[in-house]
């Protein structure tokens, strides 16, 4: 009888093994005593569920902590790829190993204490610097792969298997700010961008895989020195949507901007590292009597060899996969940086136009021209410099009439815009490209504009031209997020809401976008957690950017503007003919996107 209820008890551990946490905590309890009471430890995966329970439910039975009190092992819950090679790391090092892993799982705050730090570097000096940092970078490498032990999830739950262990959560951080401690170099700061990216990925339900892991990747990069941690913290800023992880990655810039004595714009432009490009869009790599040849063809890194005949060869030499690992494991990462950086510099450039960014023709030729990786960028595009508007025709800057253009060092250079110039000017421009079957990083010469029309000269102070569209709510405050503005989701709730702000602190303004929630529980138009799928769009309108904002109800009607300013005063929105030309465009540019994109009936429904 007693052997028949150990394997039933034994049997049934392993059903609830691959749970990602259990509500029946005594069943819990009951099983979990059963085993240590007769002197076996516990199946890592079963402990994980335990575990998990405990940390899901803030209500969880004291004797369940009782039962986790006498578990110390598995140092971390197996599982995820990553934790499963640190334990293995853990038992290769031995005590000290183990000892740093509990010590990772004590970064639970917003950023390490200095009594954190020096445990960590006395264990790190205990292990050897070299071999922690080897193991970190394979743990960064892990994250977000698939899990190694598949959790069973009952049909409409939310994918516990797309999201990070929450027992492991904190030791994840703890490696995060593990590299700073760390020898810095290209590949940790590659690595922490990924586990930024990595943790902000968007789990259907629920959200953000986890935001406090991503925030543990800027901190890491924002304590190490060097170009490599400052270049990805720059791409990053282009990349990041969700709001406190993007605050923290601009006050991270700042720090370095006024540690270096530069604006904020100098020190990113300044920290765009080549990734080994000798020339603007070329390098070479020798490796025995192969020749590694990367170029930047328009968005992508392209890698080719040469062999020792001197014959371009596409696939990779036998010799160098034989000679040459480590090396030939480095281009082909830098390859991949370029491709990233390289999307982060074009969405950098198109938000120049409202930056009101401007540069001295000496800084500019260096930062932009005739830099390794930009250079390929910024030779597709038009600009102006002392007024002039000029194009890099393939081998020197040139007017549109073919004239070349030799300005003073200290001549201003300026983004052209197709807003700004005429209308003849912009079609030279035009040809000007498809002649030299020249594609622009994003759209500049073939750039939608956006004059006032009659109609927005007679209401003065709104354009209703992207009024009346139905768009889908999510997707919409996607794009709002990468194009700058700031959306709120909307909840069905007895609550008010803000339009949707853009604000532009370089010209003193901001620019809202008004829309509502449409329909209700009863027609099928709110997800579970009770936010709208569809919103109604409305006016675009204009204010100085430290006017009180305007709030409407979540359910819809007119927006009212708060009075907290100015002694309970009230701004009055700005005449649509006093903002700039190449504000309006943009604004309203970025609006037909939302509409053009969201629309309900454009694509899925």
């Amino acid at each position: 009888m007693g052997r028949r209820t150990e394997q039933a008890r034994l049997e049934r551990i392993e059903e609830l093994a691959t749970a990602y946490s259990f509500h029946a905590h005594h069943e819990l309890i009951t099983l979990a005593e059963g085993e240590l009471d007769a002197g076996r430890s516990l199946p890592g995966a079963f402990v994980a569920v335990l575990r998990r329970s405990r940390l899901n439910n803030y209500e969880a039975e004291p004797e369940l902590s009782l039962v986790l009190d006498r578990v110390e092992e598995p140092v971390l819950n197996p599982g995820e790829a990553w934790a499963d090679r640190a334990l293995a790391d853990a038992d290769r090092f031995g005590d000290a190993g183990r000892r740093l892993l509990k010590h990772l799982r004590k970064a639970n705050s917003a950023k390490p204490s200095a009594t954190w730090e020096k445990t960590a570097r006395a264990l790190v000096d205990e292990i050897g610097t070299s071999a922690v940092r080897d193991a970190v970078l394979d743990w960064l490498q892990l994250v977000g792969q698939a899990r190694t032990i598949q959790l069973h999830i009952n049909p409409g739950w939310v994918d516990y298997n797309s999201m990070d262990d929450p027992f492991n959560a904190d030791a994840l951080r703890g490696v995060a700010w593990l590299t700073a401690l760390l020898p810095a170099g290209q590949d940790t700061a590659r690595a922490l961008g990924a586990l930024v990216e990595s943790s902000l990925r968007k789990v259907p339900g629920s959200g953000p895989r986890n935001p406090k892991v991503a925030n543990a990747g800027v901190t890491g990069l924002a304590r190490t020195e060097g170009d490599a941690a400052l270049a990805e913290l720059a791409r990053l800023s282009t990349r990041v949507t969700y709001k406190g992880t993007l605050k923290q990655v601009a006050a991270a810039l700042d720090a370095r901007a006024q540690a270096r004595g530069l604006s904020r714009e100098e020190v990113e432009e300044l920290g765009i590292p080549a990734y080994g490009l000798t020339g603007v869009g070329h390098g070479e790599y020798r490796l025995g009597d192969v020749t590694a040849l990367l170029e930047v063809r328009g968005s992508k890194a392209v890698l080719s060899w040469r062999n020792a005949a001197g014959k371009t060869v596409k696939t990779v030499p036998a010799a160098v996969n034989r000679d040459f690992p480590d090396e030939l494991k480095e281009i082909k990462a830098a390859a991949k940086d370029i491709d990233k950086m390289l999307t982060a510099q074009s969405e950098r450039l198109d938000r120049q136009f409202l930056g009101r960014r401007s540069w001295a023709y000496q800084d500019w030729r260096r930062r932009f021209l005739d830099h390794p990786l930009v250079g390929t960028l910024a030779r597709r595009l038009i600009w102006t410099v002392a007024g002039t508007s000029v194009a890099f025709d393939g081998a020197e800057l040139r007017t549109r009439d073919g004239d070349p253009v030799n300005p003073m060092p200290t001549a201003v250079v300026e983004l052209w815009h197709p807003v700004l110039r005429p209308a003849g000017e912009v079609a030279a421009w035009q040809q000007w490209l498809e002649t030299r079957q020249i594609t622009q990083p994003f759209k500049q010469a073939h750039r939608e504009v956006y004059p006032l029309t009659d109609a927005e000269r007679r209401t003065r102070t709104y354009s209703n031209r992207f009024a009346g569209h139905v768009l889908r709510q999510h997707q919409f405050n996607s794009l709002a997020a990468i194009r700058g503005w700031t959306a709120r989701l909307r909840l069905s709730v007895d609550a008010s809401y803000p339009p949707a702000v853009r604000e532009l602190p370089q010209w003193g303004l901001r620019a809202e976008f008004w829309i509502e929630g449409v329909g209700g529980r009863e027609d099928g138009d709110l997800t579970d957690a009770g936010a709208y799928t569809r919103i109604s769009t409305g006016q675009v309108r204009f204010y100085p950017i430290d006017a009180p904002g305007n709030l409407a109800h979540a359910s819809g009607g007119a927006y009212r503007q708060g009075t907290r300013w100015r002694r309970g005063t009230r701004v009055a929105p700005l005449p649509l003919s006093g903002i700039p030309e190449l504000v309006l465009t943009e604004v309203l540019r970025d609006v037909d996107l939302f509409v053009g994109v969201a629309s309900v009936g454009n694509g899925t429904s």
